[in-house]
Order: structure tokens, then C-alpha cells, then sequence
């Protein structure tokens, strides 16, 4: 499984800071950072890709970083991301609470509110693991996944421990597994959570193991990352693929508050944004990377487009590369 590298050290200083904006605004989500070390910025990251999950193991000097109301409405892809403190200290406020985080903490941040968090370290670089999903993929019912946006959950036993060693594990050996591992291992990373939260909040039952039907559909959900580039991905493909029929599907995705094409779309929208967003990118006509994620007409993916982000593709370029 390929494991994507990104590091400062290679660019000039003046660069540093803002390249480092830029990849985790297209890797993660748009945030607002400042930092004293911004001169001389030096920070790296490893991205694992398990498609339906991506996990970030990142080193970098203190800052300051907001998520914005304006940024949410601009753009949200309606993610969870689970952090994990390796060094250095961490405060997060957001949803009314303000919590504090040091080294072997675990704490789970939601991408459609506001945040403000700040970093620190006596010396070096903190580190630290976000992994990233959709929030309909986190097994617990609606109201107990509110009940843990920024809530700090200890990883020195039970679940907990289990799930920052796994953590760890993925970040730090990802290339040694194969892309066909992607599903297994992200329902091994939700289950692991699930069973932390469950703990955590003090839930009277366990969730309950993994099912047929929820591992097709983690199966399900891998295959369309690994082909939203073709414009031949429909319904109809991603049944007779699966050996299911259509109608079966649509129920999958229906019991996951989801439809099909509206999935589809929405990551194909989403990878479009990041790319949009990528400074690499910034001479790419804005009909190529529509039609490199599967969208075959320019207008019809300009109006998807400003219905799901608020404004044109060109328009979102402009701002996102002006930040």
C-alpha cells in the first residue's frame, strides 16, 4: 500500500509555512494556522490511504489552528478525525468544551463545527496521528458520536490502548500491507474506536461486532475510491462487481443515510477540491481536473459544484490559493 511522503526540508524557508497550510488544507481540511516558527518551518508527514479512511502521522513545531465558521460553510466534508498525541501538548476547544491533551491522549474533533486548537512543545517538534473518515462510518448512534467531539480519551488501557498501538502500527508500517487490506484494517481501526467511545462514555452495552452487511459495504466503499476516476462508475457497475443487485445496494447505502450517486459525487467533489486547492495544481485548466475525477461535462460539474461549496470551482481556486 503506498504511503505518501510530504516534508519542508527540501523548500525554501519563505515557503515552508504556507506549503504546509496548503497540504494538510488539501490532505485534512482548510484551517486557518499561525506560528511563531513559521520563518523556518520545518515539518513532515506520512499519509496512508485505506480509501474510506486516510491516516496522517505528522512532526511539526507549535501552532495555532482554527477551524472557521467561514471555512465550514465554504467547504465541509463532513468528517470525523480521531487524533492521537505522540509528544508536545495539545488544546482543543470546540461543541462548548476545552480540552487538554498530552502525549498518549486520544480525542475525536468533528470537521462540520468550529475549533480552536493550539500546540505546544518545550522543544522540537510535536507529533501526532489524525486518521480520517465520514462520520456515517463511526458505529455508534448520532447522539452518542456528539457526546464525544472533543472529549479526551486516556490510551493506557482497555480499548484505548489497543487502539493508539494499532495507531501506530498502520502510521509507522503502512507500506507493508496491500491496497486489498484497506477494508480489514478500517473496520479493525472503527471497531477499536467504537469500543473506546463505548468505554469512555460509559454505554451500558458494547457496539455490537462487525456484520456481513457493514463489512460489503466497508468493501463497497473501497472500491468506489479506487475508481472514481472512471466515468463508467454507476450503480449498476458497482452491484455486478460486488455480485449483489442493485436494489440490494441502494439498501446499504440507505441504511448508512447515504444514496449512491450522492456518494459518488460527493467524493468526487471532494477530490476535486483538494486538487483545486493544490498549489501543484494551480495550472491544470479546472475542466481537466473535473473530467480527471470522473465529471465528463464541465457545466453540469460547475453547478454540482457551487450547490455543494457555495461558489464556482475557478472561485474556490482563487481563495483557497490566496490563503
Amino acid at each position: 500500500m503506498d504511503v505518501h511522503h510530504f516534508s519542508t526540508d527540501a523548500l525554501d524557508r519563505a515557503e515552508r509555512f504556507g506549503r504546509w497550510h496548503d497540504m494538510t488544507a488539501a490532505a485534512l481540511i482548510p484551517t486557518v494556522m499561525h506560528s511563531d516558527h513559521a520563518a523556518d518551518f520545518r515539518a513532515e508527514a506520512h499519509v496512508l490511504d485505506l480509501g474510506a479512511v486516510q491516516v496522517t502521522a505528522m512532526r511539526y513545531p507549535p501552532m495555532t489552528i482554527d477551524r472557521t465558521s467561514r471555512l465550514i460553510s465554504r467547504a465541509d466534508p463532513g468528517y470525523f478525525q480521531l487524533s492521537l498525541t505522540l509528544s508536545g501538548e495539545m488544546w482543543l476547544s470546540q461543541a462548548g468544551r476545552e480540552t487538554a491533551l498530552t502525549a498518549g491522549d486520544l480525542l475525536v474533533y468533528d470537521s462540520s463545527q468550529p475549533f480552536h486548537g493550539v500546540t505546544r512543545i518545550d522543544d522540537g517538534r510535536l507529533g501526532h496521528i489524525v486518521a480520517q473518515f465520514p462520520k456515517a462510518l463511526l458505529p455508534l448512534p448520532p447522539r452518542e458520536a456528539e457526546r464525544l467531539v472533543a472529549l479526551r480519551m486516556a490510551a493506557d488501557s482497555g480499548f484505548g490502548a489497543m487502539l493508539a498501538q494499532f495507531l501506530v502500527r498502520l502510521a509507522g508500517d503502512g507500506a507493508s500491507f496491500s491496497p486489498s487490506d484497506a477494508p480489514r484494517l478500517t473496520t479493525v481501526l472503527l471497531d477499536l474506536l467504537a469500543g473506546t467511545a463505548a468505554q469512555r462514555l460509559d454505554a451500558r452495552a458494547a457496539p455490537e461486532p462487525e456484520s456481513r452487511r457493514r463489512a460489503l459495504f466497508l468493501r463497497i466503499q473501497d472500491f468506489v475510491h479506487r475508481h472514481l476516476a472512471d466515468p463508467g462508475l454507476t450503480p449498476r457497475t458497482i452491484a455486478a462487481a460486488h455480485h449483489i443487485s442493485v436494489r440490494y445496494l441502494h439498501r446499504l447505502c440507505q441504511e448508512q443515510g447515504v444514496t449512491v450517486s450522492g456518494w459518488i459525487r460527493d467524493r468526487r467533489l471532494d477530490r476535486t477540491r483538494r486538487e483545486l486547492a493544490d498549489p501543484a495544481q494551480r495550472r491544470t485548466p479546472i475542466h481537466d481536473i473535473a473530467a480527471r475525477w470522473g465529471f465528463r461535462h464541465p457545466a453540469a460539474f460547475s453547478r454540482a459544484f457551487r450547490a455543494a461549496y457555495g461558489c464556482s470551482p475557478s472561485e474556490y481556486r482563487e481563495c483557497a490559493q490566496r490563503q
